[in-house]
């Protein structure tokens, strides 16, 4: 029984869009149709020389059942996203080795000034309809989408009048059934349309038990970074939209999402010497457990049929407060004799962050040359984001101030019947960064620091051109420049020398990337593929270097490239689909700032290369899946970062079933129960027991849930 399914493994999750993910394909899957809303235009993704995925709302909840998360299904679908770290903290996790812009409705959730890598988990996967993932450095979003866009469209609005809505309940345990590993999650949706009026308003609970390794050990507890595991959230979500006239809507989105950890334990070091991982134990942590909270609103207006054209436009709010946990024992940074004896402070993190913004765009065919469409648009954003000690009030980050007024233009030409398509645009970001005067943290000298106004003023270029010289078969080539800020709390918090004066200081200067990408994909038959190739580098880049037990920002030249393939075919019986996906990443850095990089990227900044496969059945009241992740082993990073990664496959199953009333899933994350140490321990932290830790074991999740 156990080699039937280790062969019935072999398969992936993935179509191709421009170059879809590891899913497998639906019948609802068009290339010609998917519109992509993060990439600001109503145009296909067919017409766009751009690397894209959707990922659908039933391949969504699937993958949500198995590993928990937006995040999970992204870094399981997608052979170009690192591994996931299974905490609550996503530092180090990359698309095409750079951070993505996670968004909900093109509203970014990043905190840039302060990364905090809390922006994976600030919504409930119930009320994300599906996700878009936009590959490669671009300005479409405005800062941040220097790896790529995670945009999270959140459920539709009702389409006919009368009631409808969704419920989920589903229970999830280790499988030994350990007491402390049970979790569960209730959800409901409701929504009502009446003529012009529609609400819908919806709860998520969900409280999560403690993870096991594959030998039955309880993982390591990150106080200090934040865990998914012994942890409780709840998530609000409300929706309310009027048609101001046919074709015009107004929406109201609001969400609330908190995640608190629960602090029931306490880590215990492991043995990397003897391969052993860290592990928890019973017990109380000091001070007040990691949690993130995330409130949004958002009031847009569209009009699909505006003289013409198709307008958007969106005003939203968006506030964050990330918790940081203690370190058990109190790390040098936080330690200040005017305040305790040195070795005994005790003091924990938080980062505050508020953003206040607007985008408009409006899109056309222009009068007598239908085959020209032409977007114009602004976007507006100001951030304030700052990070606080909470046990002693002091200030590690200074307030930080961002604003950004970007005006941008796009255009695309179809020529021959669409045959050939040429695109491009262009985007002047206008920003300035504003911190008052401050003082670093004893530990950095007690510096006093000079604040300034930097401003800055790039242009930003993209283009490509698109070829479909027979149906079924799509040539793209592209090139365009993603612009970002970097982690500026990092830099200033860290700050050492003496009469810094920020107006002058290079290390905030923002980060430029570009990225250029050749690709085809196509539909034959049964088979759908698609292969890329990109080169992405940024002359002032950013990369996370351990200092002194803290990851700090140091500002480098960077140069990643890489391959992906996906390909998926439908099988001669019917409703099974096998798919698979390859991506292959190789990135460098300019480690004594000579111009000429050096060094290979670490494991905090690239992820391995990765082979995903699935086999996908549908067919009446059934939908089965398996799939498997596997990590090639290989060398990471160079230098003092050195490490040996020796790779790991990782092998999950679904099977759902539809009933009189709903439908009963049953999702299995590492099936096989093959015990691993995570990408994130293995290449990071070489000499830290503490944060050595295991994969989870095989985990079970059962739910039932219903749409009426």
């Amino acid at each position: 029984m156990r080699k039937a399914l280790s062969l019935l493994m072999i398969g992936t999750s993935l179509v191709t869009l421009p170059a879809l993910a590891q899913r497998t394909p639906t019948a609802d899957d068009d290339i010609e149709e998917v519109v992509v809303t993060a990439a600001r235009t109503t145009l296909p993704a067919s017409a766009l020389p751009l690397t894209v995925d959707v990922i659908s709302s039933a391949d969504l909840a699937q993958q949500a059942a198995i590993g928990g998360s937006v995040v999970d299904a992204v870094a399981t679908l997608v052979p170009s996203f690192s591994p996931t770290r299974q905490k609550l903290s996503g530092a180090g996790e990359t698309l095409r080795g750079r951070s993505p812009l996670y968004a909900i409705n093109g509203i970014p959730q990043s905190t840039p000034l302060r990364d905090g890598s809390r922006d994976g988990f600030t919504i409930d996967p119930f009320f994300v309809d599906r996700v878009e993932v936009i590959f490669g450095s671009n300005a479409l979003q405005g800062i941040g989408g220097t790896g790529g866009i995670v945009n999270q469209v959140t459920v539709d609005a009702p389409k006919a009048d009368g009631n409808s809505g969704r419920v989920l309940v589903q229970g999830s345990a280790n499988d030994g059934f350990e007491a402390d590993s049970l979790g569960g999650k209730a959800a409901a949706l409701l929504s009502h349309r009446n003529g012009r009026f529609d609400a819908t308003v919806g709860a998520a609970y969900e409280t999560r038990g403690a993870f096991y390794d594959a030998n039955d050990r309880r993982i390591g507890i990150d106080s200090t970074q934040g865990e998914t595991q012994d942890s409780a959230s709840t998530n609000l979500f409300a929706r309310f939209g009027y048609e101001v006239w046919e074709g015009a809507r107004l929406d109201l989105i609001a969400s609330r999402f908190e995640l608190k950890g629960e602090g029931d334990y306490v880590a215990v070091s492991g043995n990397r010497a003897r391969n052993l991982p860290g592990t928890s134990v019973k017990g109380t942590p000091p001070g007040t457990p990691a949690a993130n909270r995330t409130e949004s609103v958002a009031l847009s207006l569209t009009d699909d049929d505006l003289a013409a054209g198709t307008l958007t436009s969106q005003l939203f709010f968006n506030r964050s407060r990330d918790t940081f946990g203690g370190d058990p024992a109190p790390i040098a940074t936080f330690q200040d004799v005017r305040l305790a004896p040195l070795g005994t402070l005790f003091d924990q993190s938080q980062n505050r962050s508020r953003k206040l913004g607007g985008k408009i765009a409006y899109e056309r065919a222009l009068p007598g040359y239908e085959d020209l469409t032409g977007t114009v648009g602004f976007d507006a954003i100001w951030d304030t984001t700052e990070q606080r000690l909470i046990a002693t009030g002091r200030k590690w980050v200074p307030p930080t101030d961002f604003r950004s007024l970007a005006p941008f233009a796009q255009l695309n030409l179809a020529l021959l019947e669409e045959k050939l398509r040429l695109a491009g645009g262009v985007r002047s970001e206008n920003a300035r960064i504003t911190i008052d005067d401050y003082t670093t943290l004893a530990s950095y000298g007690s510096r006093f620091v000079s604040g300034g106004n930097p401003t800055f003023s790039d242009t930003l270029w993209n283009g490509g051109v698109i070829v479909e010289p027979v149906a079924g078969l799509r040539a793209y080539a592209s090139y365009a420049e993603g612009y970002t800020v970097p982690d500026v709390g990092r830099i200033t918090r860290a700050i050492t020398q003496i009469g810094i004066d920020l107006d002058t200081y290079l290390n905030i200067n923002p980060i430029i990337s570009n990225n250029k990408e050749i690709g085809i994909d196509g539909d034959y038959g049964p088979f759908k593929g698609s292969a890329t190739y990109f080169w992405s580098s940024s002359k002032q880049g950013q990369l996370l270097v351990l200092l002194n037990g803290v990851y700090e920002v140091q500002r480098q030249r960077v140069e990643i490239e890489g391959l992906e393939l996906n390909l998926s075919y439908e099988t001669p019986l019917p409703g099974l689909t096998l798919s698979g996906g390859y991506a292959h990443l190789r990135g460098h850095a300019d480690s004594n700032n000579d111009g000429k990089v050096d060094v290979r990227l670490d494991g905090a900044n690239i992820s391995p290369d990765r082979l995903n496969l699935a086999a996908s059945y549908q067919m009446d009241k059934i939908t089965a899946r398996v799939q498997a992740q596997t990590y090639l082993s290989g060398d990471v990073g160079g230098g003092s970062t050195f490490a040996r990664f020796s790779g790991y496959t990782v092998v999950d199953s679904s099977i759902r079933y539809e009933l009189p009333v709903g439908g009963v899933t049953l999702s299995v994350q590492n099936l096989l129960d093959r015990q691993f140490i995570d990408y994130n321990s293995q290449t990071q932290r070489l000499a830290d027991n503490q944060r050595f830790y295991a994969g989870r074991g095989r985990a079970l999740t059962v739910g039932w849930d219903h749409s009426f």
